[in-house]
């Protein structure tokens, strides 16, 4: 029974479970991206809205404290469960039973209100935990098994039982919260029935992010495309480099991947210089490498038009980032981005996988200085309206509140 009703405003005390995408790495990598900015900004704001807030996170060096303070009312758990070292997201199915003991000892020891786990394998320690601890689940994907599989095929290198237990935790939590409506969709073909799910999108921070302030230097081409985001395949920079033939005046800067100085030994990168050079572009595309999240609005406000190519994206947070700087967007319309690019408003959207149509699309933005302004204005406009941190906080919260109200009414009841 929980502690005092949940519909009295009190203060929470929040479990975020996060196994792979830890508030605290760098962003950039092949496993950090997205769900890392998320999960942190999520926790900070949850924090300033007066909860305790504390993500658990999977041990990935021997170095880590068991509990590091992110900020105030925010506390990162390091939880011991498989190798204390990286290791590919893909292949930690194997420790989510050790990392769900782990759970539910801390738990039994000191209980939240409410867990929120977020991707499936952390959903799936979860499950398992909050069965033993009967306490509230509520359940963030970030990415669908169904959908990635369907795109990637052969390639794709998910456990062969990622589905299944998608659908187990998606049938067994209390609450799912989707990023988008297209999620829903997917969900409902999985058997999640629609009135389980809540809508509650990414977020961004519009003053980290914001028109005014620092821009990267330029090169020497009139125009510069910008994109951003982990160096894997699914990204779509071959489709921004296969465009850049139709952009003769264009530079294209690359923003992810490892470190610079780790660029020229990496699969990706050197596959995506080789298409560079045999579509004859070599000298206007830029490799920057991961960068500190810090530097990535000055990067953003340097850009003519951002790109966001990607084969399929289940939110995709590059688009809102690009929108609180004011400058206009191309993405695929696929996923999240069918919610955050408002085509025609604040950027242009194109199908995936279509350099011909990226480029006619990108080309029509930068021959128009001042539409390229009112699209920028029109998505920082947007980004205020409906995907600033705090109403993201605020849904989140809300279907919190909604998960614990519904406990207490069948306790009520079987009373």
């Amino acid at each position: 029974m929980t502690r005092f009703s949940p519909l009295d405003g009190r203060p929470l005390d929040i479990a975020l479970v996060s196994e792979h995408a830890s508030p605290l790495a760098t962003l950039g990598g092949v496993d950090a991206g997205g769900q890392n900015v998320h999960v942190a900004q999520l926790a900070g704001v949850l924090a300033d809205r007066g909860h305790q807030v504390t993500v658990f996170t999977r041990r990935d060096d021997p170095d880590l404290p068991d509990r590091t303070p992110l900020r105030p009312g925010v506390t990162v758990h390091h939880v011991p469960a498989g190798p204390a070292q990286p290791v590919p997201k893909d292949e930690l199915l194997p420790y989510m039973s050790e990392f769900a003991r782990c759970l539910t000892g801390e738990w039994q020891a000191r209980a939240p209100d409410v867990v929120h786990a977020h991707f499936w394998m952390s959903g799936l320690a979860s499950l398992w935990a909050t069965r033993e601890t009967r306490l509230p689940l509520l359940h963030t994907y970030h990415a669908l098994g169904t959908v990635k599989r369907r795109h990637q095929g052969r390639a794709d290198t998910s456990p062969p039982a990622r589905i299944a237990c998608e659908t187990e935790v998606g049938t067994g939590c209390d609450r799912v919260i989707a990023t988008c409506r297209d999620e829903v969709d997917e969900l409902a073909a999985m058997g999640i029935p629609r009135g389980k799910v809540d809508i509650v999108p990414c977020g961004v921070d519009p003053e980290a992010f914001r028109p005014d302030g620092p821009v990267a230097g330029r090169g020497p081409f009139p125009y510069r495309l910008l994109q951003l985001g982990r160096l894997v395949p699914r990204k779509g920079a071959a489709v921004s480099i296969a465009a850049l033939p139709g952009l003769p005046r264009a530079e294209l800067v690359v923003v992810g991947g490892p470190p610079t100085d780790r660029l020229d030994a990496d699969p990706e990168v050197r596959r995506l210089r080789k298409l560079a050079a045999e579509a004859g572009v070599a000298d206007r595309v830029r490799f920057t490498g991961g960068v500190p999240a810090s530097g990535v609005p000055a990067l953003m406000r340097s850009a003519d038009v951002v790109l966001c190519p990607a084969d399929y994206e289940p939110f995709g947070i590059v688009p809102l980032e690009a929108m609180a700087c004011g400058r206009p967007v191309v993405a695929s319309a696929v996923g999240g981005q069918l919610d955050s690019v408002a085509d025609g408003v604040n950027g242009l959207l194109v199908p995936p996988r279509n350099p011909a149509a990226l480029a006619a699309a990108v080309a029509v933005l930068l021959a128009d200085p001042a539409l390229r302004t009112a699209y920028g204005n029109a998505g920082r406009r947007r980004v205020l309206d409906r995907f600033c941190w705090e109403r993201v906080a605020a849904a989140t919260e809300a279907s919190y509140r909604a998960a614990l109200a519904a406990r207490v009414a069948v306790a009520g009841t079987a009373l």
